[in-house]
């Protein structure tokens, strides 16, 4: 017998789907989702946020107590996201802290159970979200193995690790999906593959892999439900898609000898070596892995969509208000700020969702005396100082011989920007890491292979022009601007292009 695992991940938050489209989910992916585990006897693990739960709860209570009996009985296992689905390696710590906690709490009143394992959102993982899982109470972590294989030079998924290292000697066991696996599935669902082709490349997988096969791993609503975002979105399936899952799960167990285990036992059974020593699951080739492919990296949340870079910043800022007045600011104010962080805001979201979001940015923002003022570094500033005054406020400015660099000093900071490079950062570091840089610059000639020949800057601007074959950059000669300004330091240059400033 071949132990095998799957879990659902149910997300009525996602950027397609209009809030009047929330019922017919539910009817066309949810309930055939349970009737997996109340009629074919298929073990299977389903997580979905805090916030798409209370939205079920709201919109259909019957599949909600289906799901709890389903718990109660051992057949379903809830998994944790966290009270909103929020790409946690763009977050402070402090508000993936409070999305776990939120999250908890919500399970425990809706359903009456506590997750064992947390499904990393959008499998973006960081190591710093490792400390987070375990302080919340989780007991391990459901995470994709391709990428963190990349990230290791890993020739195959069969040499991943069994536990994931957060610092400090905290770790968590890690339960790997595969992502080649689950799009096998949704393709024969869809018919986009025989039956042949799919069981052929399972059972490949199964020969080389010794742990718990990661069967289906992915979202629920791409089984008879299309949210209308493509043009060239495919047809459903006329024999219907739950339907032929249904089957292809009946075909792993006759034909292929697949036995179905909860994800929490599918850990248990996987053979995990170095028992209680973490390893890292990043590098410098994949810094932030996620799921499927290279289009899937974490740009995708931090400056796509509508604004995300809008949203990111606004989102900071109204962290750092809600900590500023730490208990004065009651819990609501924390879920509507989760809510804005929440991943799908940030991709193909359509113009309701987004106006509706930026109204409750405004919202949030005037309550809490936050300013809504966009590129605020860029507003009208008093007249420039000289490195005298600068002196007097406690920062320290000097050049190098050649005039190449900028040094600038405070007793908590050092950076020394590019003047020949549009006021690159060359260096940054700060007084709680011992002065040694965080961030910089990696020089021509840093990495031996020539692939690698070329300087690589940290906050530089490239623009590509495709259609145009053009490229603008800021990596110029500049003569920078020096202002004060309530006790700040703002350093800045006005770079002309061909197309504007």
């Amino acid at each position: 017998m071949k132990p095998a695992f799957l879990f659902f991940h149910l997300n009525l938050a996602y950027s397609s789907i209009a809030p009047g489209q929330r019922a017919e989910v539910i009817e066309r992916c949810y309930w055939p989702l349970l009737a997996l585990a109340r009629e074919q006897g298929v073990k299977l693990g389903i997580e979905l946020s805090g916030w798409t739960l209370e939205r079920i709860d709201e919109i259909a209570p019957d599949w909600v107590t289906a799901f709890r009996q389903l718990l109660d009985q051992g057949r379903c296992e809830l998994l944790g996201s966290g009270y909103v689905q929020m790409i946690g390696p763009l977050a402070p710590a402090g508000v993936n802290r409070w999305n776990q906690a939120l999250g908890l709490a919500c399970y425990e009143a809706i359903l009456g159970h506590r997750p064992r394992l947390a499904l990393v959102n959008e499998m973006a993982y960081a190591a710093g979200l490792v400390p987070i899982y375990r302080q919340a109470g989780y007991e391990g972590i459901i995470m994709d193995g391709d990428n963190v294989c990349l990230a290791l030079g890993l020739d195959d998924s069969s040499q991943l690790p069994g536990r994931a290292d957060g610092g400090e000697g905290r770790s968590l066991p890690v339960l790997w999906s595969d992502s080649i696996l689950f799009q096998k599935v949704q393709r024969y669902c869809h018919g986009d593959i025989p039956l042949a082709d799919y069981l052929h490349h399972f059972r490949q997988w199964a020969q080389r892999h010794h742990r718990p096969a990661p069967v289906y791993s992915n979202d629920a609503e791409v089984f008879d439900y299309r949210p209308g975002r493509f043009a060239e979105e495919a047809v459903i399936h006329p024999e219907g898609e739950w339907a032929r899952l249904g089957r292809l799960l009946d075909t792993l167990v006759r034909e292929a000898g697949v036995s179905w285990l909860l994800p929490s036992e599918a850990l248990a059974r996987q053979l995990v070596e170095e028992e209680g020593v973490g390893h890292t699951l990043s590098s410098i080739r994949e810094p932030i892995p996620v799921k499927k492919q290279a289009k899937y990296n974490v740009g995708r949340w931090a400056v796509s969509g509508r604004d995300d870079l809008y949203l990111n910043t606004l989102c900071q800022r109204l962290f750092k208000a809600i900590e500023a007045r730490g208990e004065a600011v009651d819990e609501t104010a924390r879920r509507q700020l989760l809510q804005l962080w929440a991943s799908d805001l940030r991709t193909h979201i359509g113009s309701e969702r987004w106006r509706a979001a930026q109204r409750q940015v405004e919202a949030l923002a005037d309550r809490l005396g936050v300013s809504t003022e966009w590129v605020s570094a860029l507003a009208p500033l008093r007249e420039e100082v000289d490195e005298g005054m600068l002196a007097a406020a406690g920062f320290r400015l000097r050049r190098d011989q050649d005039g190449i660099f900028l040094q600038v000093e405070t007793d908590e900071i050092h950076l020394r920007l590019n003047l020949r490079r549009g006021l690159t950062t060359h260096r940054l570091a700060f007084a709680d890491h011992k002065f040694e840089a965080l961030v910089g610059t990696l020089p021509h000639g840093y990495f031996h292979s020539i692939e690698l020949g070329a300087d690589y800057y940290s906050n530089g601007v490239v623009v590509e022009l495709i259609k145009a074959h053009r490229r603008l950059t800021d990596l110029e000669r500049i003569i920078p601007r020096l202002f004060l300004e309530d006790g700040h330091l703002h350093i800045r240059v006005d770079i002309e292009t061909p197309l504007g400033r």
